[in-house]
């Protein structure tokens, strides 16, 4: 289961996070907005039960295949289901964000998946699992785009980077929720009391979240470049994000394969190259945001993707278990702070049209998750599973150099300096 660019003379000195050049306008007609930093908190409690939700539903995924004897086959029609609801979820939330305002769509869907999270162990069989699990998709997909675009307003009220951090804090909810599902499993308690447990306690963060949440108004429309420029912008974003989430799919599915099949770890051992991953991913995360205000967004995305790019082919022309493990952690490390920064990038390149700037690079970016996996595990019957994961690599490499889209145009930067 996303900061505006630098200007465009890439010194450390000159790429400081200074927020978002805007056009002046009058103040919209909104309602009086919450402290920042409490706003802030609202965004991390959201990002935290995000994760939470999804860890536990991974979690609990092998009892709920068993519980309804369900074959591989049709536990896979049962994960499309939540596949498609999460992109149809993004592309949704993306027009009402721009119509209704980033609050007024994210605060009522964090409601309701606490509410959805208790639907698929309650279901009977494989077409109701089916529609439950569309469901939880399209929640997941509605806050996903909201909360990034309520991120991004966030950042602009409180004048730093935020988005690592956020993105961070997600990673760890999606540590705790397996935890959580883990432990249930571990003492034999079924899924939906373990459903019920994990919403019960998402609850409260939730409700808090909900009335401490950054209030603003659509932002009114301006005039600027034409939108079929902004589309292409937009898209070049997503080309990086789906670029990250090959990444990620291939390290999550593919990482301990290789270190088990190619290069004879134990399996034991072989679980370290994910864990390695995601602890560096996590660790970065938690930096990125004082990386990104010291270097800038397009620096620091241009050393992250060499990083994963070369760290992770350095280790696969290695070919020793050990070495493995490093590589992932290269990789995990270089892509930490990557998708924050295209995320934050996306949402600032228009912000009357964040919300759909928003749905178009967070639905490249998951495609990337969904096909990265088959792409490997295809290219891997043709040239090996090594020369496979290759791919990412690659695509990191590609990442550091097209970092430059990051920076908006002239006219966005305005007279910032």
């Amino acid at each position: 289961m996303p900061s505006p660019p630098p200007p465009a003379h890439d010194t450390p000195s000159a790429t400081r996070w200074r927020g978002p050049a805007q056009p002046a306008r009058p103040p919209a007609p909104t309602a009086a907005p919450p402290p920042p930093r409490r706003a802030a908190t609202a965004v991390y409690l959201l990002f935290l039960t995000s994760g939470v939700a999804v860890g536990v539903w991974t979690a609990r995924i092998p009892a709920l295949k068993e519980r309804l004897h369900l074959g591989e086959g049709e536990l896979s029609v049962a994960l499309l289901a939540i596949a498609l609801g999460a992109f149809a979820g993004m592309q949704l939330a993306g027009h009402l964000v721009d119509r209704l305002g980033t609050a007024t769509v994210m605060t009522p869907v964090a409601s309701a998946q606490v509410l959805v999270l208790l639907l698929p162990a309650a279901m009977p069989g494989l077409a109701a699992l089916v529609a439950a699990l569309l469901l939880f998709g399209m929640v997941l997909g509605m806050l996903d785009v909201a909360m990034n675009a309520n991120a991004v307003q966030v950042e602009r009220a409180r004048g730093r980077p935020m988005m690592s951090s956020f993105h961070a804090v997600f990673s760890i909810g999606g540590f705790l929720g397996a935890a959580h599902g883990g432990l249930f499993a571990h003492a034999g308690i079924g899924p939906q009391a373990t459903f019920t447990a994990a919403a019960a306690a998402l609850a409260v963060p939730v409700l808090l979240a909900t009335r401490w949440a950054l209030r603003a108004g659509p932002e009114p429309r301006s005039p600027g470049r034409r939108a079929g420029v902004r589309t292409r912008e937009v898209l070049l974003l997503g080309v990086l994000a789906f670029c990250c989430f090959v990444g990620e799919g291939a390290a999550a599915d593919w990482g301990s394969v290789y270190l088990r099949e190619d290069l004879g770890g134990s399996p034991g051992f072989a679980a370290a190259a994910y864990a390695a991953f995601s602890i560096t991913m996590t660790a970065g995360r938690l930096a990125g945001d004082r990386l990104a205000a010291r270097f800038g967004p397009v620096a620091l995305v241009r050393c992250c993707g060499v990083l994963a790019g070369a760290g992770l082919a350095a280790g696969l022309l290695a070919a020793h278990p050990v070495a493995a493990v490093a590589a992932f952690a290269c990789f995990g490390a270089g892509l930490s702070c990557t998708v924050p920064q295209v995320f934050s990038a996306a949402g600032n390149r228009d912000p009357a049209r964040a919300g759909q700037a928003l749905a178009r690079v967070a639905g490249l970016g998951y495609l990337g998750m969904l096909a990265g996996p088959v792409l490997i595990g295809a290219f891997s019957e043709i040239a090996g599973l090594p020369a496979a994961l290759g791919i990412p690599a690659a695509l990191a490499l590609l990442v550091a150099l097209t970092a430059g889209a990051l920076r908006p145009a002239a006219r966005d930067r305005g007279t910032a300096t």
